[in-house]
């Protein structure tokens, strides 16, 4: 089975993270369904951000069974060269007949693409943790979360949200921050899931994000102390060996690598069952 990653990032947002020792964000992605489906799948990894001429040698979009889109420090509606392109590839990719999965800024994408909106988030920026993501009706009986409890949180990180839907859209799950945590729709022939948060995140990595972008977390006041944000960030840097039972209790959803990676999990059924 073939599964395509697009990378919503530029180069500079990729080198930064290989600067500081981490995976960049489509390495992430690849790790997690690698690790999801043990090794099953045929992965290709493609930069429309970067570069016009983004899809390899002898490599074409009919080529796949599946479509994974990363986040990205992009906002959409910026509309840049590296934003259009992907916008145009999303089309592309709706009249093929695909699954696709976005995680934040895919979503975005894909909202954006469908003839939906996406604006920045009155309430700010939604990072590290997105706090009671409740699921609604449709989302209790979606694909997406069997076996997912009807409340949980999520790893996050971002600014906007959408702000008009695509038609034909079912809203899945939502919190105080953003009412769109979630959503499912067909778009020509295609299946799109994708989530407002990252469940290809994983502690260890959040905790190299929270350690790049200290200065814009405390900022924007999502700590109260400097003390808070290195505590949690230690926590989720090297959470087996911290003991600390309030820490385990309030994170659990977070360092329980399969209910946090579970969407994925479940959409990658849902490839295996559908071919």
């Amino acid at each position: 089975m073939n599964i395509l990653i697009v990378d919503g990032n530029e180069k500079e947002a990729s080198k930064k993270y290989n600067e500081l020792g981490m995976d960049t964000q489509y390495e992430v992605y690849a790790k997690a369904i690698n690790r999801l489906s043990n090794n099953e799948f045929n992965l290709t990894i493609i930069h429309p951000a970067s570069n016009n001429d983004y899809l390899p040698k002898g490599i074409c979009l009919e080529d796949f069974h599946g479509i994974a889109w990363t986040g990205s420090v992009l906002n959409i509606y910026n509309l840049t060269t590296s934003i259009n392109n992907q916008i145009e590839l999303a089309k592309n990719l709706f009249t093929k007949k695909n699954k696709i999965f976005g995680s934040c800024w895919g979503l975005q994408v894909l909202v954006s693409a469908a003839g939906g909106k996406i604006r920045k988030n009155p309430c700010g920026l939604e990072a590290v943790i997105a706090k009671n993501i409740k699921l609604n009706k449709e989302g209790l009986s979606h694909k997406l979360y069997k076996g997912k409890n009807k409340s949980f949180d999520a790893f996050c990180w971002h600014y906007d949200e959408v702000e008009i839907l695509p038609e034909n859209s079912l809203v899945l799950s939502s919190n105080e921050k953003s009412e769109v945590q979630s959503i499912a729709f067909n778009q020509d022939q295609s299946s799109v899931w994708a989530v407002q948060y990252h469940p290809e995140f994983n502690p260890k990595w959040m905790a190299g994000l929270m350690d790049q972008r200290k200065e814009v977390l405390l900022k924007e006041k999502n700590y109260e102390s400097i003390e808070d944000l290195v505590n949690q960030k230690n926590f989720f840097n090297n959470y087996d060996n911290f003991n600390n039972t309030e820490y385990h209790e309030a994170y659990s959803d977070l360092i329980n690598e399969k209910n946090h990676t579970l969407e994925l999990a479940n959409w990658i059924e849902f490839l295996k069952n559908e071919i």
